[in-house]
């Protein structure tokens, strides 16, 4: 898988389990899981290199009880458990 296909997958999986994906020009170094108003936002910085974002959402995502409910590809599993723990 490219970059750019396993970055979708991770944005498709992360709306899946019920995060609002903002994507958000945030200088090159931002980005990550917060909670704003109860409610979880992940904010992707469109600046930051397609490698960085990558592992900014799989973080987020990896450290997500949800996860082990929802069908992963097993490529992008094997991403998500990189960033476990």
């Amino acid at each position: 898988m490219e970059s750019q296909e396993i970055l979708t997958s991770l944005l498709e999986l992360a709306e899946q389990v019920e995060l609002e994906v903002r994507q958000e020009a945030l200088g090159g170094e931002g980005g990550g899981l917060c909670v704003l108003r109860g409610k979880n936002i992940l904010f992707v910085d469109t600046m930051a290199d397609p490698a960085e974002q990558i592992a900014t959402t799989a973080e987020a995502l990896a450290g997500l009880e949800k996860m082990d409910d929802v069908y992963v590809l097993p490529q992008i599993r094997e991403i998500l458990d990189e960033y476990r723990g």
